[in-house]
């Protein structure tokens, strides 16, 4: 997976996504999701580093069948918060 983190003044996100994702673009019906690299390539983890990451950030932005399964086995997201994208998972949790 990649995961990068962005900071602004008062949020830290977090986006993640499963690594054959990365640079494309899905579409369906009226909606798409871009998995730019620049927004979502920078370091390359496991789940043990994408589990400490979640634990420590504000927002996420999640997008893949890996990534979004992790955030919802370790109780960031619910399933019923997921969307799918031509097939692709995506989920946004905001943590307060």
């Amino acid at each position: 997976m990649f995961v990068k983190i962005h900071r602004n003044e008062r949020e830290v996100i977090l986006a993640a996504c499963d690594e054959d994702l990365i640079g494309r673009t899905f579409r369906e019906e009226g909606k798409r999701l871009d998995v730019n690299e620049l927004f979502y390539k920078g370091e390359a983890i496991g789940r043990d580093g994408l589990v400490e990451r979640m634990k420590s950030v504000t927002i996420m932005n999640l997008v893949g069948e890996e990534t979004v399964a992790i955030a919802i086995e370790e109780g960031f997201a619910s399933e019923d918060s997921v969307i799918e994208i031509d097939g692709i998972k995506h989920v946004q949790v905001v943590l307060l």
